[in-house]
């Protein structure tokens, strides 16, 4: 049985990549943090409207003309949120705060650690329903 073909596994697996990702860019960023003219750099935020999002997704089709067509207003939760830019920029032109690297790191660790003990016990769910025959 591949668990990775079941829904909730396959967006844990993605959500831990992006954690993966996340914390190499980090760790690149604290690297270079007194290279001048280094500017830090992040991923997008793993969103769980972007995680279910799949190109093969079928589109309704109208099969009646009185059938209305679907629409995305621009405002609302569609509406893009602006983030205000945390760095702090030395003279040198790098603006890499290693405190706010290292909550980061902390965080995206522990993120990970948490969708780690998820999958743990779904799995240990999947097998004692197995063993019991439900």
């Amino acid at each position: 049985m591949n668990l990775e073909n079941l829904g909730l596994f396959k967006l844990m697996s993605r959500k831990m990549g992006w954690l993966t990702e996340r914390q190499n860019v980090i760790a690149a960023n604290i690297a270079n943090a007194d290279t001048p003219d280094y500017k830090g750099r992040d991923l997008k935020p793993f969103t769980f409207r972007d995680a279910l999002s799949d190109s093969r997704r079928l589109q309704p089709a109208a099969t009646n003309a009185s059938h209305l067509q679907g629409t995305r207003g621009t405002g609302g939760l569609n509406q893009e949120q602006r983030q205000r830019n945390p760095y702090e920029t030395a003279p040198d032109g790098n603006n890499v705060v290693l405190e706010e690297q290292m909550l980061k790191q902390g965080q995206t660790g522990m993120d990970y650690q948490t969708i780690t003990n998820l999958y743990k016990k779904q799995v240990n769910l999947i097998r004692s329903s197995i063993r019991s025959g439900g």
